[in-house]
């Protein structure tokens, strides 16, 4: 197999890296034009050494830049970790009122909030209750 460069291989070099490792598992020779000939040899095993330690290399540098990242958010008084909420508290209290002479459906169809949605806020409610 051919490729012009690892970047255009795979998304990341880890995933390049299982990938040489697999495709050199079914016997067959990889050849990065930028980079040489990748086969089950001494050599080709020391090029995916090297390609292995890279992509670890590449995963802590991603790891570490995420816990700054978050660190700085966390500075921030109004941050809050994780996705935002769709609907707010007064839009599911509404929908569990409406569901009180509505079917699920019907409900859905007049606030946009999905059933599943509407049936986690009903059993929390209920929990708090």
């Amino acid at each position: 197999m051919t490729v012009t460069k690892l970047d255009w291989f795979a998304r990341s070099a880890e995933d390049g890296v299982k990938l040489i490792r697999e495709l050199l598992g079914k016997g067959v020779k990889v050849h990065i034009l930028n980079m040489g000939l990748i086969e089950d040899t001494p050599m080709g095993k020391l090029i995916l050494r090297m390609l292995s330690a890279i992509a670890e290399f590449d995963r802590n540098m991603i790891v570490e830049r995420l816990a700054e990242g978050r660190a700085v958010a966390k500075q921030n008084p109004g941050y809050k970790e994780g996705r935002p909420k769709k609907y707010s508290k007064k839009q599911i209290d509404h929908a569990l009122k409406l569901k009180e002479n509505n079917s699920y459906k019907q409900v859905e169809d007049l606030t946009g909030i999905s059933k599943n949605t509407l049936i986690r806020a009903s059993r929390r409610s209920s929990q708090i209750r």
